[in-house]
């Protein structure tokens, strides 16, 4: 891009060009720094990332900016392109810290560049807010500077478990019971949501007979769902990113497996409304956000508004990429004002102890930088949409289980009447007690 339109982008979007010398605070002004993926394979989702960036930070500009020791400062966001690659990505957040004086640094895009820049800003002591990277081995490797709004990819389907169970236990029937079959991608995504689907129906006391990993073409899963039709599981969960999505949808009709519960990842961009029509009724899959939660917050107000807001300024319709973006920045300005102080240590602590409500959701960090206060988001389809049935407290519909046999809605299925979805921090719980879902 030109340099004068790339300085008018900037200067539009409350952010500052990379020059030499710049400070962590200028003035009145606290400068942020990001290395995203501008150009290269990551380009739209990097341009996602930058656009939650920029409208969170010209957002809280327009509300009077932040208060920090009694005084207000406006944000800045210094950014480089890191053509979506690990290596560059790395070099650039050295960039930012040792040439440029940036002591906070907002994520990347992608957990593969998240993984490549968080030794850099432990290295140096460097706060880092991310919402991008969602490969819990980032939190395995004790870094006490990196943060995620996200959650990890572990959490993408363990609300399918959770539903289930309740189902169950509103039905008068024991959780033990029930049958779980797994068919996952060989990928470190996919086998992330099957560790989490395992470790949940453990909980559940749940028995797990099937758990076949697919292989990267994904051609076929006929021998599985095979097995799925002797075996008669309740539950029937599939991770490949899109191509997992479509060929289960359409290999689960071809093949007229009758399975309770279909729960995958990737549905929404998989297309399979679109594509597979009434085959892809009562299919349930896993988000991390939606505009139509009820979470709201002092910047945006609601998650609907916050979508209003961000069609408004950049006319497309907000992805969680750029949501979970914005909430990086949320959470250092909430930081900021807590810790009194740009000292990156004591901001640093400010975030280890974050409890904050956002229109993305709350946000809580536990000892490894996790975000363990929010919840996935689970998607049912129902009557051609995606509709919200987890969790229950922000539910537009009640999930439909069992799904009726052959997918049509004319069936005795029944919506689950009282479901109880706890967040991700909760154990199993009866669900005495439990707010009802919402909605219709």
């Amino acid at each position: 891009m030109p340099a004068a339109p790339l300085a008018a982008l900037a200067a539009a979007a409350g952010m500052i060009l990379c020059t030499p010398g710049a400070a962590k605070v200028e003035g009145d002004m606290i400068v942020l720094g990001a290395a995203v993926s501008l150009t290269g394979k990551y380009s739209t989702n990097g341009k996602n990332t930058q656009d939650g960036y920029a409208l969170a930070a010209s957002r809280i500009n327009e509300l009077g900016g932040v208060k920090v020791a009694g005084k207000s400062y406006q944000l800045k966001i210094l950014y480089y392109d890191d053509e979506s690659t690990s290596a560059r990505g790395a070099q650039l957040a050295e960039r930012l810290i040792s040439q440029d004086g940036v002591k906070f640094l907002l994520g990347p895009y992608s957990s593969g560049l998240t993984k490549a820049i968080a030794p850099v800003t432990e290295k140096y002591r460097v706060p880092m807010v991310e919402g991008n990277g969602a490969d819990r081995n980032l939190f395995t490797q004790g870094y006490r500077y990196l943060f995620a709004v996200l959650n990890t990819s572990d959490y993408y389907l363990r609300s399918a478990i959770t539903l289930a169970a309740e189902n169950a236990q509103h039905a008068g029937k024991s959780p033990a019971r029930m049958k779980v079959a797994i068919a996952v991608e060989n990928d470190n995504f996919s086998q992330d949501v099957r560790d989490g689907v395992v470790e949940d129906a453990k909980r559940w006391g749940m028995q797990v007979v099937i758990d076949d990993k697919l292989p990267p073409e994904l051609n076929d899963m006929s021998a599985t769902l095979t097995k799925v039709k002797a075996l008669k599981p309740d539950i029937l969960v599939v991770s490949g990113h899109e191509k997992g999505a479509v060929l289960a949808v359409r290999q689960v009709a071809e093949m007229r497996v009758d399975v309770p519960m279909l729960a995958l990842t990737h549905c929404d961009s998989a297309q399979i409304i679109e594509k597979f029509g009434k085959s892809a009724e009562f299919a349930v899959c896993g988000s991390q956000w939606d505009r139509s939660l009820g979470y709201r917050d002092r910047w945006f107000d609601s998650a609907e508004q916050y979508a209003r807001r961000f069609e408004q300024q950049y006319h497309y319709e907000a992805p969680y990429q750029a949501a979970e973006s914005s909430a990086a920045v949320l959470a250092f300005a909430d930081a900021f004002e807590r810790a009194g102080s740009f000292d990156p240590d004591k901001v640093r602590d400010a975030l280890a102890a974050t409890d904050l409500m956002t229109f993305y959701g709350p946000l809580k960090f536990d000892g490894s930088g996790k975000n363990i206060a929010k919840s996935m988001v689970l998607y049912q389809v129902q009557g051609g949409k995606f509709k919200v049935v987890a969790p229950a407290r922000w539910a537009s519909s009640r999930i439909i289980l069992p799904a009726p046999r052959g997918r049509s809605a004319s069936s005795t299925a029944r919506p689950l009447q009282g479901g109880s979805f706890h967040d991700q921090s909760d154990g199993p719980s009866a669900g005495a007690g439990a707010e009802p879902a919402t909605g219709g």
